[in-house]
């Protein structure tokens, strides 16, 4: 069993202000993890006041682009040569299906190298032609770090959500408290491990397992100068409001109800598949899971029915399973509510196709949920209008291809989303159409040099590349007298 009794606190493991250990469980058969230490407001403060110390004292704000690159290009290294290690803890913590997190490795990778190529063509400062050719000054324009970041990541694909925040704020010479779910304790401190290995300085980062009380503490912080925050719609408005009673810099990636448009001369076994890995992946438990599916009516009944034959295929049960392709939603309460609202869609009228709110057989001790799939839905019912977060697919019917764009922008939604045709061109100017940040054609998978991030109530700003990094500066222009040469 692993146990860590410290926290790390500014790039060292430092004793909390609680002694007291939380049982960390799989959510397979509530055996016991590990036993970890919490953080608890004061080691808040004390990591934030090393952040600060650290930007406003310390050498990281002032190194240049290129050592910042070389350290996080160290950290990068780190992690690949411990990707069996996070794959495990993660699918163990989780519940995510051990070849899924395995799979995941070579993307952390890639995810990280945007980061560093953005760095290396990264604008970092310029100098402006002024407009009246006969001025007689010139303006040097650099991007500066924010300062003290708040990275606040959720439980579902921690070391994804951890690496887009953390790698463009520490490229960009800030300084970082990360906090992260008390579920993802063990896989985070073995990031903190990681990170300590990386030769960062003293104070630059910190990372803290915490509760949603604690986390709010963190937000409020004064000397905390942006919040990173990937999470629900719910949690976002919240911390939102916070941020701006304070004019803090905020950066939101949140929830999201994301349609697949399936065109009438799309391969419609193609699309069955880009089912299973556009909105089944990682139990569904993703903001991105297109679990709309938005199918026309002349193939319904052909669509229903591959989409039946597929969910009804899917290997459940212990996620270390070379078999199991759902594994148990992340906690008791996860599980509940999407018990509830499978509930929910009988009751308000949708055909339930297959599953249902009865735990599989057999795997009654971990939270577990049999995939389901609705049909005859309509996009008013709450089934198709809210972020259940597991296992649940809704089809709905739509008249020609005006009536699939309507009811695709038809949500508060709007982060992903995805267009099948047999001819890409076509599916292109539909993709345009549709109000989301990303839209994904015949299964294309997102890249990470482009930007990331929702429309509406999907959050603000983004994530990715040279527009992710950008996010995590400030531009100071400075007017010097000359001309510019």
């Amino acid at each position: 069993m692993i146990t860590y009794e410290h926290l790390f606190i500014g790039g060292e493991w430092a004793t909390p202000s609680s002694a007291e250990l939380m049982d960390i469980r799989s959510p397979h058969d509530q055996s016991v993890l590990g036993r970890a230490a919490q953080a608890q407001p004061a080691d808040i403060d004390r990591a934030v006041a090393a952040a600060r110390k650290a930007f406003d004292e310390g050498p990281w704000p002032r190194t240049s682009p290129a050592e910042r690159i070389a350290v996080i290009r160290r950290l990068v290294k780190l992690r690949e040569e411990h990707a069996e290690e996070i794959a495990a803890l993660i699918s163990a913590e989780n519940g995510s299906a051990l070849w899924f997190t395995k799979a995941g490795q070579p993307g952390l990778t890639r995810q990280a190298n945007a980061y560093l190529k953005a760095a290396e063509e990264f604008a970092w400062e310029e100098t402006l032609q002024p407009s009246d050719p006969g001025a007689p000054f010139r303006s040097i324009v650099r991007r500066a770090a924010v300062g003290v970041v708040a990275a606040i990541i959720p439980w579902n694909s921690p070391f994804s959500s951890a690496m887009a925040k953390i790698l463009p704020a520490l490229l960009t010479g800030n300084t970082v408290v990360l906090k992260v779910s008390p579920e993802n304790t063990l896989s985070m401190n073995l990031l903190a491990r990681l990170l300590a290995e990386a030769g960062l300085p003293e104070g630059v980062i910190s990372v803290l397992p915490a509760d949603r009380e604690t986390s709010e503490h963190l937000v409020k912080h004064a000397d905390v100068d942006k919040i990173a925050f990937t999470g629900s719609t719910r949690a976002g408005r919240r911390i939102a409001s916070l941020a701006g009673e304070q004019l803090k810099r905020v950066s939101l990636e949140l929830g999201g109800k994301s349609a697949m448009i399936i065109l009438p001369d799309a391969d419609i076994d193609a699309a069955i598949q880009g089912v299973k890995f556009g909105s089944l992946l990682n139990n569904a438990e993703s903001c991105i899971a297109q679990t709309r599916i938005l199918a026309p009516r002349g193939r319904y009944d052909e669509i229903v029915a591959g989409l039946k034959e597929l969910v009804e295929s899917l290997g459940v049960g212990d996620p270390a399973g070379e078999s199991t392709f759902i594994g148990p939603m992340v906690r008791r309460d996860q599980q509940q509510r999407v018990l509830d609202y499978i509930r929910i869609g009988v009751s308000e009228g949708a055909r339930l196709v297959t599953g249902g709110p009865e735990v599989p057989a057999g795997l009654e001790s971990g939270f577990y949920v049999t995939p389901t799939l609705f049909a005859d839905v309509d996009n008013s019912m709450r089934i198709a209008k809210e972020e259940i977060f597991g296992p649940v697919l809704v089809v709905i019917a739509y008249d020609d291809e005006d009536d699939a764009v309507r009811i695709a922008n038809d949500s508060e939604y709007g982060l992903s989303g995805g267009v099948w045709s047999a001819d890409p061109a076509h599916a292109l100017e539909i993709a345009r159409r549709v109000r989301t940040g990303t839209v994904t054609i015949n299964g294309a998978p997102i890249g990470f040099d482009g930007p990331f991030g929702g429309f509406k109530a999907s959050g603000l700003g983004r994530e990715y590349g040279a527009v992710g990094l950008g996010t995590y500066t400030e531009y100071q222009t400075i007017t010097v007298p000359g001309r510019a040469r």
